[in-house]
């Protein structure tokens, strides 16, 4: 069963360049900024959740890799970050070969489920696993050890047909591996007020997924996309912009769900 003390959501969608890492690191830290522990399990063989926070990569002595073929425990793998209250389980190019290195396993998918039970990682309030753009054994782990799934959607044209087969994986988990696992919610990210068809495809998600989708809208911004090539969240880069403001009311509608959520 899995701990109700912490939250683990898996942030997944298996199309690039949505700002799902984006979003994995700044909502991150709009969390632990208000007081949250929070762990990121950087779960993409690209890194990108780790440079992002500002860990090079020779740094990165033990992994997510070494959590998921068992070559070290959860505790050993953490690192601290330059942001208060938030650490990462790093990756490195080595988990594009754990696939292969765990398929013949039986509990393949439950790797990462299993790794986390340590009293180091449930010491955390939440953790949040950035996955690879792929619906593969990587992200079919975080999703079994998952209480929810928060999906950031850009607001394009094919967004809903992609949603529909992310969703139907986050259905499968369910029935199959994990039956507690529920959408979080979905993060709206990239939207330009200026582009008739992006507020479209805002009110077409919202019609199909109603509540589900979080109010807090994620602008395109160009200080967020500047900020991971200087190691840091857009939050500690420059506060001020829209895009950091965005994902400090992000998290504070997480936390509001969670509360609602809890007091049900």
């Amino acid at each position: 069963m899995l701990g109700e003390k912490n939250r683990i959501i898996t942030v997944a969608n298996q199309k690039g360049g949505v700002g799902k890492t984006t979003t994995a690191i700044n909502l991150a830290t709009a969390l632990a900024a208000i007081g949250e522990r929070v762990l990121i399990i950087d779960l993409d063989p690209q890194g990108n959740a780790s440079t992002g926070l500002g860990i090079e990569r020779q740094d990165r002595a033990l992994s997510s890799y070494d959590l998921l073929v068992g070559t070290a425990p959860v505790g050993d793998t953490i690192m601290e970050t330059d942001v208060p209250n938030l650490c990462i389980v790093p990756s490195t190019m080595d988990l594009l070969g754990v696939e292969m290195e765990i398929s013949d396993q039986k509990d393949r998918v439950f790797k990462l489920k299993q790794a986390i039970l340590a009293p180091e990682a449930r010491s955390f309030n939440y953790i949040l696993i950035d996955c690879p753009p792929s619906l593969n054994l990587l992200t079919i782990n975080a999703m079994a050890a998952a209480h929810s799934v928060l999906v950031p959607l850009q607001c394009e044209f094919f967004a809903l047909e992609g949603l529909s087969q992310l969703l139907e994986t986050v259905g499968q988990v369910r029935s199959t591996l994990n039956p507690n696992l529920d959408i979080q919610g979905i993060v709206m990210t990239m939207y330009d007020s200026r582009n008739n068809l992006a507020q479209q495809v805002v009110d077409d998600v919202r019609t199909h997924l109603g509540d589900k989708v979080y109010r807090t809208l994620i602008p395109r911004n160009v200080r967020v996309s500047e900020a991971p090539s200087f190691g840091k969240p857009a939050i500690l880069y420059d506060l001020r912009c829209a895009g950091s403001q965005a994902y400090l009311q992000l998290a504070s509608e997480v936390i509001q769900r969670e509360r609602q959520r809890k007091a049900a």
